[in-house]
This record gives structure tokens, C-alpha cells and sequence, in this order.
């Protein structure tokens, strides 16, 4: 069993940056792809972005392409989402997950493990 802990949230300005952690129990942690999901509230949770065990490789939201950076280091067991140029629209309960699935998994059914997730709040 893989447990996640995210870090990194907070209050930023519109504009700002902010690098969000997902510390893992484990060296295996670099057996899976790890992504990056959110909930806003009244929202459905939705998919930010991922990067595979492999390669690596990447995949990003529309929304966020461009402004967000995804990385893993294996040697400390951790991921990382930079977060550059945020808007309002980013404030969302950000979830770190792992999945044993080859590429770049997508869905969250294909994720087995989870973070309690860390809050983002940008202001405008």
C-alpha cells in the first residue's frame, strides 16, 4: 500500500506561483504514474494532470496547460505540481494519486491510491 501526503497549499495572488508535494510511504512510489486531480466547490473533482512511471511521460488540462508543470524526483519518493500564472479559477482542493497503470492515466477509477488533498485558495 502506497499512503500519499500532499503539501504546499495556501493563499496566493492571481499571477502568483506555488509548488504543491505529494510525499510518498515508499521507494515503490516510482512503480506508478502519479496525478494531479481538484475539486472546486460545487464542482465535480477533475483531472489536472499526470505523469507516468516511465519515460516519463506527461498530460495536462486544457485549463492548465501551459502553467502548470508536473515532476517526479524517485530518489525522495515525491511529486510535485508547479503552478505558475494562477487564476481565481484554480481554487480548488488539490489531490494527489497514484496508479499502477502503464502511460497516462486519465480517470480517477484507474488511480487506487489518494492524498487527503491540500487547499488552494487564489485571490483576485
Amino acid at each position: 500500500q502506497v499512503q500519499l501526503l500532499e503539501s504546499g497549499g495556501g493563499l496566493v495572488q492571481a499571477g502568483g506561483s506555488l509548488r504543491l508535494s505529494c510525499a510518498a510511504s515508499r521507494r515503490s512510489f516510482a512503480r506508478y504514474a502519479m496525478g494531479w486531480f481538484r475539486q472546486a466547490p460545487g464542482k465535480e473533482r477533475e483531472f489536472v494532470a499526470v505523469i507516468s512511471k516511465s519515460g516519463p511521460s506527461t498530460y495536462y488540462a486544457d485549463s492548465v496547460k501551459g502553467r502548470f508543470t508536473i515532476s517526479r524526483d524517485s530518489a525522495k519518493n515525491t511529486g510535485y505540481l508547479q503552478m505558475n500564472s494562477v487564476k481565481p479559477e484554480d481554487t480548488a482542493v488539490y489531490y494527489c494519486a497514484a496508479s499502477g497503470n502503464v502511460g497516462v492515466p486519465l480517470r480517477q477509477s484507474e488511480y487506487d491510491y489518494w492524498g487527503q488533498g491540500t487547499q488552494v485558495t487564489v485571490s483576485s
